[in-house]
């Protein structure tokens, strides 16, 4: 159908299974002080997690990435997590001089491998082919006020292939007993909008399942919107790339001192 088709991926491995197992009895999995798998509380479950600061150890998942691209015929991955705040604990790394930033940036630097990428959190990867993508955000009109601000920031801190994360608001525990009859119809069209001129757009709530006619072809037009926009957006990314340039600019940075 002419889809790019990305998996959803995450450094953590679940307990008490073939690949954990797997991983533990090669050494590649982070450690707690005594030695044993680190057993870390994030919010999908309780997981052993990747040492990413073992260069065998990643090139070890790196394989197995590539193994699903070639098997299934996958472009990419989205490398979730890899967020400090999940890792509360004291713990053994490969690399004795590691921590947790350290930690955060080698998950990152695994998406340099996989041109089609998508990243939840990068530490010291600025001007990288990687793409950051916000927090997740709220289904609220507040964080539709901070998109744009969020965007602009992301930008001037050396992160230009930035996505504003999903449509109408992508924080999970929003929408898990959600109620769709009720849903804002405005706040998601809003929300639309702003994403239409951004690097990137994604939805979250499929418009075609809680939108009226009208609403749902608003947002049909402004994501064709962004589809003509393309050509120029991916301009602006490859001049990115030369200068690392934001490709969402303020207009005090694009105009400056002219108020």
């Amino acid at each position: 159908l002419g889809f790019r088709i990305l998996l959803w991926i995450s450094p953590f491995y679940s307990p008490d299974t073939p690949e954990f197992r797997q991983m533990r009895d090669k050494g590649y999995l982070l450690k707690d002080k005594d030695g044993s798998p680190a057993i870390i509380r994030w919010w999908n479950g309780y997981s052993a997690c990747l040492d990413t600061t073992n260069p065998e150890a990643v090139e070890h998942f790196k394989t197995v990435l590539r193994g699903a691209q070639q098997q299934y015929g996958i472009d990419g991955f989205k490398f979730d997590a890899g967020d400090v705040g999940y890792m509360k604990g004291e713990y053994q790394y490969h690399d004795s001089t590691a921590n947790i930033n350290t930690f955060s940036q080698r998950w990152a630097e695994i998406g340099l491998d996989f041109p089609y990428n998508e990243l939840r959190t990068t530490w010291k990867t600025g001007g990288q082919p990687l793409v950051q993508r916000l927090g997740d955000k709220a289904y609220s009109w507040n964080a539709n006020k901070e998109l744009i601000s969020h965007m602009t920031t992301a930008g001037l801190l050396g992160f230009p292939y930035t996505c504003p994360d999903m449509i109408g608001g992508g924080q999970i525990r929003y929408f898990m007993n959600m109620d769709y009859t009720k849903i804002d119809q405005e706040l998601i069209v809003r929300s639309c909008q702003i994403h239409a001129l951004m690097p990137m757009m994604q939805f979250s709530v499929a418009p075609w399942r809680v939108l009226n006619e009208e609403n749902k072809e608003i947002c049909a037009r402004f994501a064709r919107l962004h589809e003509q926009m393309g050509p120029y957006i991916l301009q602006c990314a490859r001049h990115s790339a030369q200068t690392c340039e934001p490709i969402v600019q303020s207009m005090e940075y694009a105009f400056p001192h002219q108020g």
